[in-house]
């Protein structure tokens, strides 16, 4: 016994030697230079998230600085011509809506003198004049002076547009310090949309999965103006969710630009995120946020790639070193395998072969005293087997005497319950029920009758029909009989069809008044059988009836009194001549080993019946 052990120790100390100087080494390089990828990859997209959100911000100045520079020109002008009275000349209104269709990011421009008429020129498939109205009077509200306003971005809601309206006023009077007119203009934001867009039409999330950096302005309340899905930016959804937003507003304009990574919440779980933002100014009172965001796995695939790579390369060195230790281990666990196959067998009933187990050491012992016990144990299961039919046997013969001991207290019925059996045991086969429950149906059919046995002589062997009290008191035997089998453990299985053989499907008959499913097949089977029987036999009160009045009346009784697929397999039964006057040919049980195919039916002769039958 120590000996095995300490084989096996050393089986299992080889094993593990090779797989530790196979595989250690190899996997901490792979994961040691996997961490370092990891922190220079992270640090390169950190790099790359700063100088894209910088490029951006810059982008959008230089795009609200090109439009700040055209108001402006404009205001200057008309300083220069001494006012806006040019306005009033011919052909001015043209040349205003010239300008407009000239620059396609133009959505509106107004001139608005102080006294006299204003001046407009919009593009109606993208603002109505009300809402050019709206924020010009905005605008105008904020002016004072000299200086130039710039409100934020907000929606034109009859273009679905997001616009930004720049006003800068025109200066004149004696001393030029007096304000005469202003310049109004609002310009699209699509170049800003564009500028954050990238180059493929996915979604935030398939962006994100991608590892592709997400870039989305915000304006000083967190709320987004500019995005890669334009209904987040035209439903002004609050951004201040993500921790790269609040940094963002908490600096103010201290900081222009920062890395910010951070975690957020995401299908349920936290996610790294990297994130970066920069301030972009359009005007001395107007800044947006640039916002980057990256989910840092997806950024750092390729890490993970290696890893997968790394891992790989372990498993497939495990499996080398495994196969190695297998070949070199084949032969000591030889006998076991055959030894815990040798079990299987047994387990399966398989007493047929016997192992081969080729070893000078305690294996080999083993082996011979593993034949030996098989022999033992097919000798006992054999006797015991033999007991088991003998007991089965004794068991049936048992019940049938009893049967005709109960069949015996009335010649008219004599044979009656060994008919209702093969009877039975003739439709169950029919309905293709298994083995164990055709014997259950056979037994119980067998029994049906034993509650005959507590019935006065009177009433059970009366030559005439019974009267109501008389009948009443023969309605009791299938409760007799349940209470004197149900005593008895092992008649468990056979009480349904002594107790409910007189129960009907549409709930008329006795002793519980069952309905349908709720009797049992066994019950149904027995409650049909028993009936057949009754009909094609002589009875006190009656003559046999033939095969086919029997079955026909049966029959006009489905859904009434009987299930419809237990006269349907009686209908079978008696048409293939498996139920012929006078016997009965059942298919014999199948037996362990069988190929699975039906066995042949065998003719079982009845006890015997009426000549007329």
């Amino acid at each position: 016994m120590s000996d095995r052990f300490r084989r096996l120790r050393l089986l299992y100390i080889v094993l593990g030697v090779l797989l530790v100087v196979g595989l250690f080494p190899l996997a901490l390089a792979g994961w040691l230079l996997s961490n370092r990828s990891a922190e220079e990859l992270r640090s390169v997209e950190g790099r790359y998230q700063a100088q894209l959100v910088q490029d951006k911000a810059r982008q959008i100045e230089l795009y609200g600085q090109r439009y700040r520079d055209v108001v402006t020109g404009l205001a200057r002008a008309f300083e220069l011509a001494g006012g806006v009275r040019a306005l009033n000349e011919e052909g001015a209104d043209r040349r205003l809506l010239k300008t407009l269709q000239d620059d396609p990011n133009l959505i509106a421009l107004a001139i608005l003198p102080v006294q006299g008429e204003p001046h407009r020129a919009f593009q109606p498939d993208v603002i109505r004049r009300d809402e050019v109205d709206e924020r010009v009077g905005e605008v105008l509200a904020r002016m004072s002076g000299r200086g130039l306003v710039v409100s934020r971005p907000e929606i034109i809601r009859s273009g679905q547009e997001m616009g930004l309206t720049i006003a800068a006023p025109v200066m004149g009077g004696d001393n030029g310090d007096d304000v005469v007119a202003a310049v109004v203009a609002i310009i699209s934001f699509r170049e800003v949309f564009r500028a954050v867009q990238q180059p493929s039409a996915k979604s935030e999330r398939e962006l994100l999965d991608a590892g592709l950096p997400v870039v989305f302005v915000v304006d000083p309340q967190g709320r987004a103006v500019a995005h890669p899905d334009e209904r987040v930016a035209f439903s002004q959804r609050a951004m201040t969710d993500l921790k790269v937003v609040q940094d963002w507003l908490e600096s103010g304009t201290q900081v222009q630009s920062a890395l910010a990574p951070f975690s957020t919440a995401r299908d349920g779980r936290q996610i790294e995120m990297l994130g970066a933002y920069a301030t972009a100014e359009l005007g001395s009172n107007s800044r947006l946020g640039v916002v980057a965001i990256q989910d840092e796995r997806a950024a750092l695939a390729s890490v993970t790639d290696m890893r997968r790579q790394t891992l790989m390369i372990s498993m497939v060195a495990a499996l080398f070193v495994l196969l190695i230790g297998f070949i070199g281990a084949k032969r000591l666990t030889q006998p076991v395998r055959e030894l815990a196959a040798g079990a299987h067998r047994i387990a399966g009933g398989d007493f047929s072969q016997r192992i081969t187990v080729r070893s000078r050491t305690e294996l080999g012992d083993l082996g011979e005293s593993f034949n030996i016990m098989t022999d033992q144990v097919e000798r006992f299961i054999n006797d015991l087997q033999r007991a088991a039919d003998e007991n089965r046997e004794l068991f049936i013969g048992t019940v049938k005497a009893l049967a005709a001991a109960i069949d015996g207290k009335d010649p008219y019925t004599r044979g009656h319950s060994e008919r209702v059996s093969r009877i039975s045991v003739a439709i169950a086969q029919r309905l293709e029920m298994p083995d164990d429950e055709v014997e259950n149906i056979r037994v119980s059919a067998l029994l049906h009758d034993v509650g005959k046995i507590g019935i006065d002589d009177n009433i059970l062997k009366k030559p005439s029909s019974l009267t109501p009290e008389e009948f009443e008191i023969m309605k009791q035997h299938p409760q007799k009989g349940f209470k004197i089998m149900s005593q008895i453990p092992a008649m468990k299985d056979f009480l349904p069809g002594m107790y409910m053989h007189h129960e009907m499907v549409d709930g008329n008959g006795y002793p519980q008044g069952l309905k349908g499913d709720e009797i049992p097949m066994q019950a149904r089977i027995v409650a049909v059988a028993d009936t057949f029987d009754a009909m094609t036999t002589d009875r006190p009160y009656q003559k046999a009836m033939k095969f086919e009045d029997a079955l026909g009346l049966i029959k006009k009784f489905v859904g009434t009194r009987y299930d419809e697929s237990v006269v349907g397999a009686l209908m079978e039964a008696c048409a293939s001549g498996q139920i012929a006057p006078g016997r009965v040919r059942l298919r014999q049980p199948a037996k362990n080993g069988s190929n699975g195919t039906k066995p042949p039916l065998k003719e079982e002769s009845a006890p015997p019946v009426p000549a007329q039958v």
